[in-house]
């Protein structure tokens, strides 16, 4: 698979001027979908180059694990390249890839061993501002930690729609949700993550 990456497209659902490079992009990403179906191996590096990048964060998001989200990337890829024969576009190709990612991680997160933290190399750290950028390190451990610990609808939820900046509609197709489910499980997140980290400054303090 070709290591190029390009921007994930935002706001997939819009429609854009005939000729234009989103448009030209689209046509692009359909015949490589074409391709793949007839079996056409190299059609797909089109396709990896397009969303590994997007893939991997989504699944950093859920493991906070560089490795563990390459590993996981790599397997989506090579499950969606065995599916796409089954592809027949009645969604987004990015919502049917991203379903396929999420639910990676749903399996993941279900079958891996609990998580060790180990201290940060800059606690021992002497000079000035160290102890400010350890705890800046913590605040961002806690959030992580406090994202990880949430329903997995709400974790889903906000990764795609917070971290991927997805839209409602977007989402909803991913999870095989509605909107008003999307919208809902969104509110109890952001509520449960405010909660979480409230708890955690008065615990430190």
């Amino acid at each position: 698979m070709t290591s190029a990456v390009i921007a994930f497209p935002c706001g997939l659902a819009t429609s854009a001027v005939p000729g234009s490079g989103a448009e030209l992009e689209r046509e692009a990403e359909r015949d490589a979908i074409a391709a793949c179906r007839r079996g056409e191996r190299e059609a797909f590096d089109v396709l990896v180059a397009r969303y590994q990048r997007p893939i991997y964060r989504l699944c950093y998001r859920y493991v906070n694990s560089h490795e563990d989200a390459n590993d996981l990337a790599q397997e989506v890829f090579l499950k969606a390249w065995r599916a796409i024969g089954r592809f027949r576009g009645d969604s987004a190709f990015s919502t049917w890839l991203f379903r396929i990612a999420v639910n990676a991680c749903l399996n993941f997160r279900a079958l891996r061993r609990p998580e060790t933290r180990e201290l940060p190399e800059t606690l021992l750290d002497p000079r000035p501002g160290a102890l400010a950028e350890v705890e800046r390190q913590d605040d961002a451990s806690r959030l992580r930690a406090a994202v990880s610990r949430l329903p997995e609808r709400q974790r889903a939820t906000l990764i795609l729609k917070v971290f991927h900046d997805l839209t409602h509609d977007e989402v909803a197709g991913i999870l095989g949700s509605t909107v008003g489910t999307v919208k809902a499980n969104l509110f109890h997140a952001l509520a449960n993550l405010r909660r979480e980290m409230t708890r955690a400054k008065e615990t430190r303090s």
